[in-house]
């Protein structure tokens, strides 16, 4: 009997899960904010203000931005993985997306919860 060593990333289930789940969450979000324009046809800048003083509407939006994080995170890691052979340039590019997801999450953060 050969013993056979299965190698790889192994993220198949798991990536194809989190891929669904951010994006339901994305979608949920961008449902809630498309019924809050609908809801509020008046509202300017005062509405917005006041609805995202709300500390349940940051907390939604920071777990929407986290999600978006993952999800262009799973995407753009395949991308690189399928696309780009040489490994030195392939984890530079992975380096310079999770230094740029980062940043942006920071970034959203800040924003966010600055108002």
């Amino acid at each position: 009997m050969v013993n056979r060593h299965v190698i790889g990333a192994h993220y198949g289930l798991r990536d194809w899960l989190l891929q669904r789940i951010t994006a339901v969450v994305m979608l949920v979000y961008t449902v809630g904010l498309v019924a809050f324009l609908l809801l509020a046809a008046g509202a300017g800048y005062e509405g917005w203000k006041a609805l995202f003083a709300c500390t349940w509407v940051k907390v939604l939006s920071t777990v929407t931005v986290l999600a978006l994080v993952l999800h262009a995170w799973v995407g753009v890691r395949d991308i690189w993985m399928d696309y780009v052979k040489p490994l030195a340039i392939r984890l530079s590019l992975h380096v310079l997306t999770i230094l740029w997801l980062l940043a942006s999450f920071v970034y959203a953060i800040k924003v966010v919860w600055g108002v």
